[in-house]
C-alpha cells in the first residue's frame, strides 16, 4: 500500500499489506529453514545474517526449497579455498536447461514484435524446438565445452537457441544485432565458436535493417565458425550467401527429436557474458551452470517474488545480463515476455503499453527510462491498465528521489524494487524484498547470501559511503575470464585494491532507511580533496526540469590540473541562462560549492553503451588526450556520431590548453 507518494528522502513510501507478507515466497523460505531447526526470528535482517554466516547451509536449503535437481555427491557444499578459487557443490552434476524446461505447462514465452503483434510459445512447443535444434547441433559435431554464438534480437528463437546449447553442455554467447561488426567480432574471436545462429535482418525503430554487411564482416574475422543457422524471425530480409554452410531454422524445427540433457559439473561453463568494452578489450565473463542457476532463481523467487504463471517483462537487449534473468524466469514456471525492436519506440509510453497488453506482473526497467518518463510528465496508470503489475524492478543506475515519486504517483500501488548488481556476477548485490518497506530514494536490503559491505580506503568497514565489497564468495562469481590463462586479468579486475576481497567498483552507503549506490568509484569526482560519486551530481542536476540528462567528468589532466565539465542534454522549455543558474544553485544548496563544474556544456545527448551506461570513463580519457579509437569500440555504444562530438570537444579543449601554455 502507498504510504506517501511525495515522501521526503529516506521516508517510508510503501509497504506490503499483511496478507502479501504472510504469503510471500520469502516468508515460506524463512519458515522452511526454521522448520529445519535454524533459530532465527521473523525479521529479514536475521534471515540475511544467517545466510551469510552459514552460506553452505543457506545454499543447500535454497537448492532444496527451489527444487533444483543435482546428482548427490559426498562432498562439502563449498571448498575452503579463498576467493576467487572457491568451488561450490563440487562433484554435483546438473543442467541449467533441464531446470528451466521440465515440469511446466501453459505459456512459456510471450513474444511482442515492435508493431505490437503477440506470439505465444507453449512449454510443449518450446521443449520440441529445443530438442530439434539440439539434435541439429549434435549432428554438426557440437559437444560439451564447444561454443555456440548468436547475433539475435530479443525473440523466441534466441531463448530456444540458448536452451538447446545449454542442454548439450556447450557454451553460449550472444550479441544484439545493433552492435557493430567490430564489437561483435572482438567478442566472438575470443571464443572461437563452431556455430553462429543469426538473422539476416532485424526490426528497430520502425525499420527493417539488413544485417548482411555486419555478418559478412564477422565471418571474415571469426574463422572458427563452421556453420550458420538462419533465423527468419520477423524480418523480410532474405538469407545471403556468405560462403559458410547454412541451415534454416524453420526446417530444423520441423524435425522430431528426443529432449535430452547432458548433466555437467556444477562449475562447468554455461555462458560467456561480455563487459561493455569501453575501456579495453571486452572481458569474457564465464559463469557456471550451477552458480548462474542458483543466483538467478534466488533473485527471481525472493527479490522479485516471481511465481508459476506470472508474467515477467525485463526491458533488455540480448547483450545485457538482464536478458539472462528474463530467460531464467522459466525456471520458476513464469512466462517470459520478450519485446523485439526498440522498447521505447515511438515513445517511452510503449513500455507501459506492452506491460498492460501482456498483463505483466513483474516489470524490469532502467532508471533512465523512469527518469525520462518523469521528465515528460507521462501518467502511465491513467493511459494504461497496469492492474496486473505487482513488482517494478529498477536497475542500470541509481534511481533518484523524483523517480521514486513518479512511480508512486503515476504507476500505482506497486512494490518498487530498486536493485544493483552486475554482469560480473549475473545477479544482484543489493535489492528489494516484498516483506520490507520502501523508503524514498533507497534500495531496501542486501541480497540473501551476499556479504556486501562498505569499506573505506584503508580497508575498514564503514556504514557511510565507501567501496562496495563482497567479503565472502558467491556461487555466481565468474569461473574465469575467457582467454585469461593465468587469471591475472580476473584478479586485477576485482582483488587488487583489497587482496582476497571482491571490490566491485561502485560507491555504496548503508543507513537507517536502506542502501544508496553513489555511482562508479572508477569515475569518482575528487575536487579539492573531497570525493563524490557522479550519481550525487546527477541526483540534483537531473532534478531540474530543463535538464533531460547530464554527465559529469572529473579528469586529472596532469599532476596538478583537474578539469570538471558538466555535459547536459536540454529538455523541453530549455533556457540556457536560467538553466545554468539553476544548476549552480542546486549544486551549492544540495552538495558543495566545491562541486561547481568548470564548464556547463550543452550537447545533443549523453552517450551510452548499448546497455545504457553513461560513457564517463571513455570521455574522461578523451580529455586526458587519448584517441577516440583507443578508448571505445564504436560498435558497442549507442550513437557513434554523438561520441564523435565529444571527441571533437576534447580535442578543442586540449588545443586551447596548449595555446594558453605557450
Amino acid at each position: 500500500m502507498i504510504i506517501d507518494q511525495q515522501a521526503e528522502f529516506g521516508e517510508m513510501m510503501w509497504r506490503a499489506d499483511p496478507e502479501t507478507v504472510r504469503t510471500a515466497q520469502l516468508t515460506e523460505f524463512r519458515q522452511y529453514v526454521q522448520g529445519q531447526g535454524v533459530e532465527i526470528g521473523d525479521a529479514y535482517e536475521e534471515l540475511w545474517q544467517w545466510s551469510v554466516d552459514e552460506p553452505a547451509a543457506f545454499w543447500q536449503a535454497f537448492a532444496e526449497f527451489a527444487g533444483v535437481y543435482m546428482e548427490p555427491a559426498p562432498r562439502p557444499i563449498r571448498t575452503t579455498d579463498p576467493m576467487p578459487n572457491t568451488k561450490w557443490f563440487p562433484g554435483r552434476r546438473l543442467n541449467f536447461a533441464r531446470q528451466l524446461l521440465e515440469g511446466h505447462e501453459g505459456t512459456a514465452l510471450l513474444a511482442v514484435a515492435e508493431d505490437g503483434q503477440q506470439t505465444e510459445v507453449s512449454w510443449q512447443q518450446l521443449r520440441h524446438d529445443v530438442a530439434a535444434l539440439a539434435q541439429h547441433l549434435r549432428d554438426l559435431g557440437v559437444e560439451q565445452g564447444d561454443r555456440v554464438a548468436a547475433v539475435l534480437p530479443n525473440i523466441a528463437e534466441a531463448v530456444t537457441a540458448f536452451l538447446a546449447t545449454a542442454s548439450l553442455g556447450a557454451v553460449w554467447s550472444i550479441c544484439s544485432p545493433e552492435f557493430g561488426p567490430g564489437a561483435i567480432a572482438s567478442r566472438f574471436t575470443q571464443l572461437e565458436p563452431k556455430v553462429l545462429i543469426t538473422s539476416p535482418g532485424h526490426t528497430l525503430g520502425g525499420k527493417d535493417r539488413d544485417n548482411t554487411a555486419t555478418l559478412q564482416a564477422v565471418l571474415d574475422e571469426v574463422s572458427s565458425i563452421e556453420h550458420v543457422v538462419w533465423v527468419a524471425g520477423d524480418t523480410v530480409i532474405t538469407e545471403p550467401a556468405l560462403g559458410v554452410p547454412a541451415a534454416r531454422w524453420e526446417e530444423i524445427i520441423l524435425q522430431d527429436a528426443p529432449l535430452e540433457f547432458t548433466d555437467v559439473e556444477f562449475s562447468s561453463p554455461l555462458w560467456v557474458l561480455f563487459s561493455s568494452g569501453t575501456t579495453g578489450k571486452p572481458k569474457g565473463i564465464v559463469h557456471s551452470h550451477g552458480g548462474a542457476l542458483l543466483e538467478e532463481l534466488k533473485m527471481l523467487m525472493f527479490h522479485t517474488e516471481l511465481r508459476p504463471g506470472d508474467r515477467y517483462l525485463n526491458v533488455a537487449s540480448t547483450s545485457w545480463v538482464l536478458w539472462n534473468a528474463l530467460v531464467s524466469a522459466l525456471g520458476v514456471g513464469a512466462t517470459a515476455v520478450l519485446v523485439d525492436g526498440n522498447p521505447t519506440y515511438p515513445s517511452h509510453s510503449r513500455v507501459w503499453e506492452v506491460a498492460a497488453a501482456t498483463k505483466t506482473t513483474a516489470l524490469g526497467v532502467s532508471a533512465g527510462l523512469i527518469h525520462a518518463c518523469e521528465k515528460t510528465g507521462l501518467a502511465a496508470s491513467e493511459s494504461y491498465d497496469l492492474s496486473h503489475l505487482r513488482c517494478l524492478q529498477v536497475t542500470g543506475s541509481p534511481l533518484s528521489l523524483d523517480g521514486y515519486r513518479w512511480v508512486y504517483a503515476n504507476v500505482g500501488d506497486v512494490w518498487l524494487s530498486s536493485m544493483s548488481g552486475g554482469t560480473d556476477i549475473g545477479s544482484i548485490f543489493v535489492g528489494g524484498v516484498v516483506t520490507e518497506p520502501v523508503y524514498a530514494g533507497h534500495i531496501q536490503v542486501p541480497a540473501l547470501g551476499v556479504r556486501v559491505e562498505s569499506w573505506d580506503n584503508a580497508g575498514k568497514p564503514t556504514t557511510g559511503k565507501g567501496e562496495l565489497v563482497v567479503t565472502d564468495p558467491m556461487p555466481s562469481m565468474p569461473l574465469f575470464f575467457w582467454g585469461d590463462a593465468d587469471g591475472s586479468r580476473y584478479r586485477d579486475s576485482y582483488f587488487t585494491m583489497y587482496p582476497g576481497v571482491w571490490r566491485h567498483g561502485d560507491f555504496i552507503e548503508f543507513n537507517d532507511s536502506g542502501i544508496l549506490i553513489h555511482g562508479r568509484s572508477d569515475s569518482t569526482l575528487n575536487r579539492h580533496g573531497l570525493r563524490l560519486g557522479s550519481a550525487e551530481i546527477y541526483a540534483v542536476v537531473e532534478a531540474i526540469p530543463q535538464v533531460a540528462e547530464a554527465m559529469v567528468i572529473g579528469a586529472e589532466i596532469n599532476a596538478e590540473d583537474y578539469y570538471m565539465p558538466l555535459f547536459i542534454q536540454p529538455a523541453a522549455g530549455f533556457d540556457a541562462e536560467q538553466t545554468r543558474a539553476d544548476i549552480v544553485t542546486a549544486i551549492r544548496k544540495h552538495l558543495s560549492p566545491r562541486y561547481l563544474p568548470d564548464d556547463i556544456i550543452e550537447m545533443r545527448a549523453i552517450p551510452h553503451t548499448k546497455t545504457g551506461k553513461k560513457l564517463e570513463v571513455p570521455v574522461k580519457r578523451l580529455l586526458q588526450g587519448e584517441a577516440a579509437s583507443d578508448v571505445v569500440d564504436l560498435g558497442a555504444i549507442d550513437d557513434a556520431e554523438l561520441f564523435a562530438q565529444y571527441a571533437a570537444f576534447a580535442r578543442n579543449y586540449l588545443e586551447q590548453r596548449t595555446r594558453a601554455a605557450v
